[in-house]
């Protein structure tokens, strides 16, 4: 079953955080689509499918690969709903099972990456290309990270989850998703040179 769903009109590459915050769902609704409610879970993609492609976009570094990834999370989460013990975590759990996806596809496809620029306005300077070096910069750092690093920075900055939210999607301690987000970040202000 493919759902209906529109693509994301825009990814962010930063670690800056722009995630819905319309995605909160009803445990009603949460519980009816375990049970089986295709109407429920159809709220359920409506309002979190954006996010879990912003997530991947970040894993995959492609636009592509992370829409097949958020595509292919959709029917195992359907498939997987009754098994969601916390309503509250449904979009942790979610996330987690697109960043799966993201890392399989990404070992699957193991594609070169491109950086895909944005035509810029010609009245402003918003999207000024000596303003984006610096992005730039990152972008390339990040895409040089192995998948499961990308997935700890996105699951952090990107969907804005604490260390106990991550751990159980990457199988570290909370304290191990610190040290190594620790030891990421400082990798990459030491390629970048941000000071």
């Amino acid at each position: 079953m493919i759902w209906d769903t529109s693509a994301p009109s825009s990814y962010l590459w930063g670690m800056v955080s722009e995630l819905s915050t319309t995605g909160a769902i009803p445990s009603s609704v949460v519980a009816a689509a375990a049970s089986g409610d295709a109407v429920a879970f159809a709220r359920i993609v409506a309002a979190h499918h954006d996010d879990m492609a912003r997530v991947c976009r970040v894993v995959c570094s492609d636009v592509e690969l992370a829409q097949d990834a958020t595509q292919a999370a959709w029917p195992i989460a359907w498939l997987r709903m009754h098994t969601l013990r916390d309503p509250d975590k449904l979009r942790p759990w979610l996330v987690t099972i697109a960043v799966n996806e993201a890392r399989k596809l990404v070992r699957r496809h193991r594609l070169d990456r491109v950086v895909e620029l944005e035509v810029a306005d010609v009245g402003s300077d918003r999207h000024d290309p000596a303003r984006r070096v610096a992005d730039t910069d990152l972008l390339e750092a990040i895409k040089r990270l192995a998948p499961e690093d990308r997935a700890l920075l996105a699951m952090r900055y990107v969907a804005g989850f604490d260390a106990s939210e991550i751990a159980p999607a990457l199988g570290l301690s909370p304290s191990g998703v610190r040290s190594r987000l620790a030891r990421l970040v400082e990798r990459l202000r030491t390629e970048v040179g941000d000071d």
